[in-house]
């Protein structure tokens, strides 16, 4: 396998605190951690056998990118410190570099804010049987990807590994986390993809939907962590061949799901072997996102 793949991560100085479908997460110390994208991609919640080339390095470009437009908006994860200050072999730091973050140790939020701004997906799909997206009413007669009339804040619960993530209501958040911080993180999350929106379009990039996460520090101050509106987080659509009533090409791993969905496969562990060609046109997708929006 080429070296500059990564499918697991391995630091002999750091204890390893998860591995998740594409994340890897170390601790540094008490208020540190270290994570390291890989290139592994999960598709219907099963991490899949053949690593994406590049896409570790992709998604943390990204994310950094958004990271910083934010930090007007909200704190966020990121720290002064880079993987040379945390790891001792300088080697294995060349190879990690643009694939990892030393990021504040942070108390996550049980839920995923995903946030919409078209009719797609599992909205789509809710839709067509109820009128509704995850409980919110819709005008009648819309058809599949039409913009919605307004962003959604569809949260969500964190699933474990290998579980699919459950839609939840609003109130459901309240009770969950309490009715402040609850609206602080809808209001959030709206604002930030309201204005990653109008900057991608503007780069020809239309964003259909996202999902972030957020965590707490130690007095309670909310912060964006995880990843910020990648590829595998979002779906990129491109502006030029966006229609009213089909599923528009993306930029994210659909193409991915369009495969594995011509194949006799029941959709759990173990995924199948991914084609060459597969995997070279994934790569070229998750590349060209990160040089349209960072252009």
């Amino acid at each position: 396998m080429n070296d500059d793949v990564l499918y697991e991560s391995s630091i002999p100085n750091l204890p390893l605190l998860a591995r998740g479908k594409v994340r890897d997460i170390y601790s540094v110390d008490d208020r540190h951690l270290l994570i390291v994208t890989t290139d592994r991609l999960s598709a219907y919640d099963v991490i899949l056998p053949d690593p994406i080339p590049g896409k570790g390095e992709v998604l943390t470009k990204i994310s950094l990118f958004w990271f910083r437009m934010m930090e007007d908006i909200i704190d966020n994860q990121l720290t002064d410190l880079s993987v040379d200050d945390v790891v001792d072999d300088k080697s294995l730091c060349n190879r990690l570099r643009n694939r990892s973050l030393v990021v504040k140790r942070l108390k996550p939020l049980p839920i995923e804010s995903v946030v919409r701004g078209y009719l797609i997906g599992s909205g789509w799909r809710d839709y067509l049987e109820s009128g509704q997206v995850c409980g919110i009413s819709l005008p009648k007669g819309m058809k599949q990807a039409e913009k919605l009339p307004r962003t959604l804040f569809t949260p969500a619960t964190k699933a474990a590994a290998g579980d699919h993530d459950e839609n939840i209501s609003f109130e459901k958040v309240v009770e969950l986390i309490g009715e402040r911080l609850a609206t602080r993180v809808r209001d959030v999350s709206i604002k930030i993809y309201e204005r990653a929106a109008a900057y991608a379009l503007a780069r020809g990039i239309i964003i259909a939907d996202t999902k972030f996460e957020f965590g707490l520090d130690e007095e309670g101050r909310l912060h964006f962590i995880d990843e910020a509106l990648t590829p595998d987080s979002s779906r990129f659509w491109p502006v030029a061949e966006y229609q009213v009533g089909t599923s528009p090409p993306s930029f994210d791993k659909q193409f991915v799901r369009d495969y594995l969905d011509t194949l006799d496969w029941d959709k759990t562990a173990p995924g199948p072997e991914l084609p060459d060609a597969v995997l070279s046109r994934t790569a070229e997708k998750y590349a060209e996102a990160l040089r349209r929006m960072t252009r």
